[in-house]
């Protein structure tokens, strides 16, 4: 109970936050629309439209970066502003999310527009279309809300990692991923995942990139600002081997799919794909699993926790909700991609067996 009271205080939401959470949304608006970055054909929509991405995600990062560590420089900012303001920034995000979301429902139901990227998805059910989205690719102001969400989201969690790296340095410990930064070197593939292509923005998604993703994938550097842990040199080379197996096959996989959605003839590890009905992607990592880039994911989702040491569950968060959420998505793909390809589906797993872990599941 004494615990809980010292907590509520803290998550009370507070100006300071506001202006925070405001000034890093802002910024990545008008850098969005302003620095120059390459643009990317999105996939093809069912109305044969395409939308079009400038991934100039890398070049905001890196000019946020700069101007944080002027301010710094300067006496303007803490570098542990975030983490000092952790549970106040988490209570304005999430009533921020449910805001939007609202706004997006209402938005979405009142459209006229017949293309499919704003074209109304009515079920009848409220809370189904303020969960899941009315509309695939809702704009405000010429800004596509749902790339712009993934990426706030992502680069929140980079820049409250080095919140936590600031002030546990002064602790006399340290964690920082540097799987953000690498997200947005290769930001252009992320205009064909399916969160991009076929989910349609509501709450779910807008909670997730915001609120979940930051705050919740960093719990291990919370974590680790009120517990030392001590790692051996082996125990540190085996996490980095994991680090590494994982990157390789969550980047890998990820651009053999988008290379081949771009172009389907394109050699895949110097040879020529093998491609199911002339739709299925079987050659590469993808003749390997039919999720292969889960399993990196994963991967990866374990090495950041690994440092933590194993006294603790909590660290764990992260890889074990991951896991869940991507079994259950994977059904849901293995679904939606069985009714959709039929014949060619069942031909593509004969020849690719394994879900996400060969020999195993």
């Amino acid at each position: 109970m004494e615990a809980a009271a010292a907590v509520l205080p803290t998550l009370v939401p507070s100006g300071s936050a506001v202006v925070v959470l405001l000034a890093y949304l802002g910024y990545l608006a008008a850098a969005g629309a302003i620095l120059p970055g390459k643009l990317v054909d999105g996939a093809l929509l069912p109305d044969s439209s395409r939308l079009h991405y400038r991934c100039n995600g890398l070049l905001s990062l890196l000019l946020l970066l700069g101007l944080s560590a002027f301010g710094v420089y300067m006496g303007w900012m803490s570098p542990t502003v975030v983490a000092d303001m952790g549970l106040e920034l988490l209570s304005v995000t999430f009533i921020f999310s449910v805001i939007v979301s609202f706004a997006l429902y209402i938005a979405g139901i009142k459209s006229g527009h017949k293309s499919s990227s704003l074209r109304p998805h009515v079920s009848g059910s409220f809370m189904q279309d303020w969960w899941f989205g009315v509309q695939l690719n809702p704009h405000f102001m010429e800004v596509d809300l749902k790339f712009f969400f993934v990426r706030a989201g992502m680069m929140a969690w980079l820049f409250i990692n080095l919140s936590l790296f600031a002030k546990s340095y002064f602790a006399g410990s340290a964690n920082l991923s540097w799987y953000i930064i690498d997200y947005f070197v290769h930001e252009e593939f992320m205009t064909s995942t399916w969160d991009i292509i076929a989910e349609r923005l509501g709450f779910m998604l807008v909670f997730g990139d915001l609120v979940f993703i930051p705050f919740t994938f960093t719990i291990q550097g919370w974590w680790l600002l009120k517990n030392k842990v001590e790692l051996s040199l082996l125990s540190g080379l085996a996490n980095l081997c994991i680090f590494l197996i994982g990157y390789l096959v969550f980047r890998g996989a990820n651009k053999q799919k988008h290379v081949f959605k771009k172009d389907p003839k394109a050699p895949i590890w110097g040879k020529p794909p093998k491609v199911v009905g002339g739709k299925l992607l079987a050659s590469g990592y993808w003749g390997i699993a039919r999720h292969c880039n889960y399993l990196g994911d994963l991967l990866l989702a374990l090495s950041f926790s690994l440092p933590c040491g194993v006294s603790s569950v909590v660290p764990y968060f992260y890889p074990t909700y991951l896991l869940i959420l991507l079994v259950l998505r994977e059904r849901r793909d293995e679904a939606r991609c069985s009714q959709k390809y039929r014949e060619i589906w069942a031909e593509y797993c004969k020849l690719v067996p394994w879900r996400i872990l060969p020999y195993v599941y």
